[in-house]
């Protein structure tokens, strides 16, 4: 249990877990007697504590007097996301159709040398003409796939016999 309580000399406002005997006022270091101090809520996590604790600093009158806890609604406190993207210039549906892109797919995007060792790994018969034809629908160039089969096959990552490419 979490406890927003204030100070009776300098008017601060801090978060009190459990309920111990004495506690110290942050601002002003005067020792209080738990009981004796204003609770102006309970709550069951300190972040809860934290925001009820927040609004009232916010909400706090001109005059320096601490307000009504059943004035002060939690729930209302802060700017929801989509506020928030507007004001930084951020069109909110675009955000969260990304999102959902990014986490819906399980497959991610791939650099055209691995979707050219990909047709090698999954064509049966991985020639030339099937490599490119495979690599070309995943959008990869023709003359890029001619010249990563060479390059692959000079560094030692495939060989070639017969028109057939194969991993090493």
């Amino acid at each position: 249990m979490y406890s927003v309580v204030g100070c009776k000399e300098c008017l601060a406002l801090w978060v009190v877990e459990d309920r111990p005997e004495t506690t110290q006022c942050p601002r002003c270091r005067k020792r209080h007697q738990f009981g004796k101090l204003k609770q102006f809520a309970e709550t069951d996590t300190s972040e809860a504590a934290a925001r009820v604790r927040s609004s009232m600093l916010a909400d706090r009158a001109d005059d320096g007097e601490f307000l009504d806890p059943e004035e002060i609604d939690i729930d209302g406190v802060g700017v929801d996301d989509e506020e928030y993207l507007t004001a930084s210039g951020l069109d909110a549906d675009e955000v969260a159709a990304a999102g959902d892109r990014a986490e819906g797919g399980t497959e991610r995007s791939r650099s055209r040398k691995q979707i050219v060792l990909d047709a090698l790994s999954e064509l049966e018969e991985p020639t030339t003409e099937a490599v490119v034809e495979y690599a070309t629908a995943e959008g990869v160039p023709e003359s890029y796939v001619e010249t990563a089969l060479e390059r692959l096959q000079r560094a030692g990552e495939v060989t070639e016999t017969g028109g057939v490419y194969r991993r090493l």
